[in-house]
């Protein structure tokens, strides 16, 4: 039997035909956009509520420089620095898409902050974990690098961002993750081999953008916002005051704060 097309003619070696930059430059050239850079950090918020929290502040403004045909990038200040986030980036395709983009514009640090199920329990829920490695059961990691259970993060920028991030306020775990494709697909065996792995939570987005980093040496971080068991009870996705806005921008303060020693890996 031949193995899936997912896995198959990929040429992993061979430059894509279809380049960010490229992708970018007509964006601006059709919408008008003024050519700079975005700022140097840069935050996926897939659940939307860091960015709705900032807008509704009238603390968030949307970038004059982000070009893409697909999202708006808003802009904030935090710990001195100027910030850029993209709301509602769920999945893995759309958080590469949009992380791709976001390095051709001249970011030098991409943090994605996803809500995620509990595997594993490390306490009451909520709280976060630094990603140190995802299981890839999704489809985008494999177009970026060779068939693998798991993908790695680079442990230097882990080690530095979990060393900053355990004294922010919020609690704050390391571990491993389980990344999907398909969220109402959580079977009770697949969720029984995820705890058998020793896998913290279940998320969309990590496997994905932890092989675009590694495949083009870019600095990515994954947070793990441990907010539910999946609605197999009642009250679950309680995220905190401000739907988890506020200790989301507790690690985003210190993170910010820190950008030339999470970068220089």
């Amino acid at each position: 039997m031949k193995s899936p097309p997912i896995l198959r003619n990929k040429g992993y070696r061979q430059q894509s035909i279809f380049q960010p930059e490229n992708l970018v430059r007509e964006g601006r050239r059709q919408k008008q956009v003024t050519d700079g850079p975005i700022p140097a950090l840069n935050i996926l918020d897939p659940d939307g509520d860091i960015l709705r929290h900032l807008i509704a502040t009238g603390v968030a403004a949307k970038s004059e420089h982000w070009p893409c045909y697909h999202s708006d990038l808003y802009e904030f200040e935090r710990a001195g620095q100027t910030i850029g986030i993209i709301g509602c980036a769920v999945g893995a395709p759309y958080a590469v898409l949009l992380a791709e983009q976001m390095f051709a514009c001249g970011a030098r640090l991409i943090v994605s902050i996803t809500s995620s199920g509990q595997l594993q329990s490390l306490g009451p829920t909520p709280y976060f974990v630094v990603v140190e490695r995802a299981l890839r059961d999704e489809g985008t990691s494999y177009h970026y690098l060779e068939p693998a259970d798991f993908i790695e993060a680079d442990s230097a920028l882990i080690d530095t961002a979990y060393s900053l991030l355990c004294n922010a306020g919020p609690r704050v775990f390391r571990g491993a993750t389980w990344t999907t494709d398909a969220p109402f697909r959580e079977t009770e065996s697949m969720l029984a081999e995820g705890r058998a792995l020793g896998l913290a939570a279940i998320e969309m987005e990590c496997a994905a953008l932890y092989a675009l980093a590694r495949a083009k040496g870019y600095p990515v971080l994954c947070l793990a916002h441990v907010t539910n068991t999946m609605a197999v009870s009642g009250d679950d996705f309680e995220k905190g005051e401000a739907h988890g806005a506020l200790e989301a921008l507790a690690l985003i303060d210190v993170l910010a704060a820190n950008v030339p020693d999470l970068t220089e890996f």
